[in-house]
């Protein structure tokens, strides 16, 4: 049995009409120059764009634009040809990777420590909000964009998916954020980077317990007990989580190389398996969506493809 099954015959239609493709071509090619920029100007490359945040804090901010800039940004633009090329597969990688630009640069933003640390980084505001624009548009088109009926997962991929999902869920929870929060509660001055950037580190939580986790449970609930409801929110936020995968391990790895008092081997390995986990559920959920489409605009899943 192999791991994936879809509808036999399901036609999927290219994406959209051609203003629409053309609009989230454009989108999708700004938004990967913008990400590439925001890191070559930050200290990665040129450091004209200084963070006002801790060293701690910084090690993950290089590690997240080191992300952006060589597989995000690059990954986004081969998103934005495949949009040109009116591939159906386009819009729901391109609401994927914008809700992941969405998070990590709201997170540039406002996780600065403003008038308590040295920096500059409000000077690029303009950059880093374009950034951040450009994303939420990407979310809007992409969501609007798929084709109605996308490929259902078969029975192992959907349930494969939807446990990823909730493990996710669960690392995240117990393996990353309540230790820390506990310890914050407890005696904040034994957490470097608490007591050193506070905003960023109750702002993640924010994100990651407020957002993250409770639609990583309701997909993946939803994908686990075969509802359909679910399957729109499974082709977004599987791509969204192995971007964050690939940031989170990039930060990781950059806090372990510049021995960061907050490194953590652990959390390094335990985010790049999930990430390679992601990787490969986005190849198994997207393959129906790519291959060679006929001149009328149509795809046609092979034949021989089991009924989920």
């Amino acid at each position: 049995m192999v791991l994936t099954t879809h509808r036999v015959g399901a036609a999927l239609p290219r994406t959209g009409s051609g203003a629409r493709r053309r609009l989230l071509t454009v989108v999708l090619g700004l938004l990967a120059v913008g990400m590439a920029v925001s890191s070559v100007v930050g200290p990665l490359v040129l450091g004209l764009m200084t963070y006002r945040t801790s060293s701690t804090t910084l090690n993950q901010l290089l590690g997240s634009d080191a992300a952006a800039l060589l597989v995000l940004a690059p990954g986004t633009l081969a998103v934005a040809l495949l949009a040109a090329r009116g591939r159906p597969a386009a819009p729901p990688l391109a609401a994927g990777i914008g809700v992941f630009a969405v998070y990590t640069y709201a997170q540039v933003v406002i996780g600065q420590e403003y008038l308590r640390l040295p920096g500059n980084v409000e000077r690029f505001f303009p950059l880093l909000l374009t950034v951040f624009v450009l994303a939420e548009a990407a979310v809007v088109l992409g969501w609007t964009g798929p084709p109605a009926d996308l490929p259902a997962p078969g029975p192992r991929l959907r349930r494969a998916a939807g446990g990823a999902l909730l493990l996710v869920a669960l690392f995240l929870v117990a393996g990353l954020h309540l230790r820390t929060m506990l310890l914050a509660w407890q005696d904040p001055v034994r957490l470097t980077e608490y007591a050193s950037s506070p905003t960023p580190f109750w702002m993640v939580k924010l994100m990651d317990l407020g957002i993250v986790v409770p639609a990583a449970v309701a997909t993946g609930i939803g994908l686990w007990r075969g509802a359909d409801r679910a399957r729109r929110p499974a082709y977004v936020l599987l791509p969204a989580c192995t971007g964050l995968g690939v940031s989170v391990t990039s930060m990781a790895l950059v806090m372990i190389a510049k021995g960061d008092p907050d490194a953590s081997v652990g959390l390094a390995a335990g985010f790049g398996v999930f990430t390679a986990v992601f990787v490969v559920l986005v190849v198994l959920l997207y393959r129906p969506l790519f291959g060679a489409a006929p001149e009328n605009g149509t795809k046609v899943l092979p034949e021989g493809v089991g009924r989920p």
